[in-house]
This record gives C-alpha cells, sequence and structure tokens, in this order.
C-alpha cells in the first residue's frame, strides 16, 4: 500500500522522541514533516535533539531540518495527517487552526480530552468512539483524535475486560516515572532518594479521563461511566514505566480463576484487525510474587513494533468482591505515542483516512 505522509510535532521531546523512533519503517506512515519550537526550527534534527529514547537517531529523520510549528509549513508539504506531542498550552491554538483546516490530528496533549465532540480513544477499550470524529467532520473538514493520560492508558486497559463483572469503584495510587514529567521536568535535588506525593492536576485526569473513555456514546457525546474514580498520584525516581497499585470493588463476588482467565484472554479490535502497533496480548498477567517491576516489564509486547504496549498485572489478589493488584505500562509509549499512533492505524482501517 502506499504510504500516508505525515507530521510530527514536538518532535524533539520524549514523546516527540517515541513517536520518530516507532513512525521509523511503519508500514502505513511516512514522516515528511517534523516541528518545534522556533529556537530549534531551520536546524537538523539530529544537530538539536537530545535523543535518549533507545537505539539510534533513525537515519532519515536525522539530517530533516525541523520547521516551525505553524499552519504554514504544514500546508507547504501538502499533509493531512499530524502527530502531536506539543505540551498542552502550546497545541490547543495550533491543533484547533490545523483542524479547521482539514487536518487530521492524533495528539497526545490534553487540551481537548473533555470536549463533548472529541473522544479519548484507547483503542482496544472503547473503539466505537471514534464515530464522534463523524460529528466533528459536519462542522470541520479535519478532526482529532486525542489519546489520554499516561496513567489513566494503562488503567483503562486493565479494566476493560473486568467490566462484564460490573465494576461500583477504582482507587488507584501511582508510582510515576521521571520522563512523564520531560527531560527536564523533575530536578535530580528534588527526587533523589525521594518520592513527591504530588503532580499538578493528574489525579483529577485519571478520574474524569477514565469515566470518559468507559463510559457509553449516545446522541453524538459520551454519557460517562457511572463507576467511582479515586485516585493519588506520586512521582517516583524510576526512568520509565508507571507502576499503578489499583483496588477494585466489584458488584458481587468472582471467583479469582475467572478474572485470572479474563485478563489472560482479552483480546481488542487492534488484536483483531493486527494493527501494526498492536500487542499481540494486550494485559500479561504475572504470577511472581514481585512483579511488575518497571525494570524487568516496561518494554513488555510483541512484536518488536508492540514493544512497551501491554499492560502488566501481577499480586492480583482478592477479598470478597474486591481485587487488589498492581499494573505497570510505559508511560512515552502505551501512555503516549504508542496509543495516538495505534488510533491513527485504526482511523486507517475504519476508513477515516485516505491514501
Amino acid at each position: 500500500m502506499k504510504k500516508i505522509k505525515v507530521a510530527v510535532m514536538g518532535c524533539t521531546g520524549l514523546v516527540g522522541q517515541q513517536f520518530i523512533r516507532m513512525l521509523e519503517k511503519h508500514p502505513y506512515f511516512d514522516i515528511e514533516l517534523i516541528t518545534a519550537s522556533p529556537q530549534s526550527a531551520g536546524f537538523k534534527y539530529g544537530d538539536v535533539v537530545d535523543w535518549i529514547v533507545g537505539g539510534e537517531t533513525p537515519g532519515k529523520i536525522i539530517d530533516m531540518i525541523i520547521a516551525d510549528t505553524a499552519i504554514e509549513s504544514f500546508r507547504a508539504k501538502g499533509i493531512k495527517v499530524v502527530f502531536s506531542a506539543l505540551p498542552a498550552a502550546i497545541a490547543k491554538d495550533i491543533e484547533g487552526l490545523l483542524v479547521e483546516d482539514g487536518y487530521c490530528i492524533f495528539t497526545n496533549a490534553s487540551s481537548y480530552r473533555m470536549l463533548p465532540d472529541v473522544p479519548i480513544v484507547i483503542p482496544e477499550v472503547n473503539s466505537e468512539h471514534f464515530r464522534l470524529v463523524e460529528h466533528q467532520l459536519k462542522k470541520h473538514s479535519g478532526f482529532i483524535v486525542t489519546n489520554s493520560n499516561c496513567t489513566t492508558a494503562g488503567l483503562v486497559v486493565f479494566l476493560k475486560p473486568l467490566m462484564s463483572f460490573g465494576i461500583r469503584s477504582v482507587m488507584v495510587t501511582t508510582y510515576q516515572a521521571l520522563s512523564g514529567a520531560g527531560r527536564h521536568g523533575v530536578a535530580s535535588m528534588d527526587i533523589i532518594g525521594n518520592i513527591i506525593p504530588f503532580i499538578r492536576n493528574e489525579e483529577e485526569k485519571m478520574e474524569n479521563e477514565t469515566r470518559k473513555i468507559m463510559g457509553m456514546l449516545f446522541n453524538g457525546s459520551i454519557a460517562p461511566c457511572e463507576m467511582e474514580v479515586n485516585a493519588s498520584c506520586c512521582r517516583v525516581a524510576v526512568r520509565d514505566g508507571h507502576l499503578e497499585s489499583v483496588s477494585i470493588e466489584l458488584s458481587e463476588e468472582v471467583d479469582l480463576g475467572t478474572l485470572l482467565d479474563a485478563l489472560k484472554s482479552f483480546r481488542g479490535v487492534p488484536q483483531e484487525l493486527r494493527l501494526p502497533t498492536a500487542p499481540e496480548v494486550p494485559v500479561i498477567v504475572r504470577m511472581e510474587e514481585d512483579r511488575p517491576q518497571p525494570l524487568l516489564d516496561v518494554y513488555n509486547g510483541n512484536p518488536e513494533r508492540a514493544r512497551g504496549m501491554a499492560v502488566t498485572a501481577g499480586r492480583i489478589r482478592k477479598k470478597g468482591n474486591r481485587v487488589n493488584c498492581f499494573i505497570l505500562s510505559h508511560n512515552t509509549i502505551r501512555g503516549a505515542a504508542g496509543t495516538c499512533i495505534l488510533n491513527a492505524e485504526l482511523a486507517l482501517q475504519k476508513g477515516y483516512l485516505k491514501n
């Protein structure tokens, strides 16, 4: 098939680097344009980027000239599909302009997540929410699809196969990696030998986004799921991988073996369609007493292109109708760039993107 030419906004940051890495030799998409701040525009990517996401900077991109993140840059290239790794404050204006100008935006930014006609899509969980794109296309020639906050992504993938048992409430405490704050987001003197029990707006994002993602699509908007979600978020001295302690109250008591079978056998739409970035097994259950661990499990997921896309669950315990466990997901892959790319793959399969 002929590849679709795409752009990556915010190409030099950690999530931007993951976009560049994961889109290299992608079977559907080909990077034609990369953009960043005015300070980086006009320079070769390899001369500007502080590449830290593993491996070598992709050869095709290393000599590509960075463009300014302005609508004129996109018009000049004739591109219609854009991946955004921009900070929310910057993303809001340019993403809005691009949608009005007919571009298809797949964004990691939070600016538009809670708008009624904008879906937060985690493809294994709520691919049906893609139908909101049709409502956007009645107003604009383009559309925007968001992915969730990094911690929300792993949580909802884990919760999805348990929804059939009825979930009354979820209590979650997160232990979030440094990379979630960006390359220079947390000062070393603040985090070495320390845990910071506050991440601005993180708990509200988790609670609201989870209920929207798990909600029902009705008359062009989403009715949030009624389950109660309570989150507490910490920053810890780990490079990559968000660990979450999860306690779930079910509507009724369910046998532990039945719960484990549901998690192990779970497959979503991306697995059925065999999308390139979809992990073969979206939820990996570890039975050891001390797993999951970021050092050992953060890059779980097969095939190679889907490394870091699986959610790993462990220490699954049951007390009456309550299930307690730990889950782990890669915050800049499953929680950011990887899900954006998976959303674009699904959009192509659904006919929302054209070659």
